[in-house]
């Protein structure tokens, strides 16, 4: 008769308690996967905009990772005009933390479709 209960124990293996850079490199690796791509972050920072403010993104005119996060500004459509050149655009400044969390956005221009911006260069 053999006593099977102990047998899984008796056999796994004893290993030594992870080094701390074993630890460490397990920390990077885990946060690495979590860390979301710039694609990722481009979704999450459109739909988080559109839920907060109900107007849907229709570019992305500007996109950094920054020390904090990512930092995005985007244009929505603010009011719909007949003819569509004189409809209402913003431009939202929209910062977001390293997971892709929206942590605040502003509008930071308002200008008619039809018009050049003139914040810019190139613009009259």
């Amino acid at each position: 008769m053999s006593n099977t209960n102990n047998t899984s124990h008796s056999q796994s293996s004893h290993k030594p308690h992870d080094s701390q850079e074993s630890h460490d490199q397990d920390k990077r690796t885990n946060a690495e996967e979590r860390r979301p791509t710039p694609v990722d972050v481009l979704r999450q920072a459109r739909a988080q905009l559109a839920e907060l403010t109900g107007l849907a993104p229709e570019s992305v005119t500007s996109f950094e990772q920054t020390e904090d996060g990512w930092a995005l500004e985007m244009e929505v459509l603010e009011l719909a005009r007949v003819p569509d050149t004189m409809s209402l655009m913003a431009s939202y400044q929209v910062d977001l933390d390293q997971e892709g969390r929206l942590t605040g956005y502003r509008r930071v221009h308002r200008y008619e479709r039809g018009r050049s911006d003139a914040r810019r260069p190139g613009g009259r």
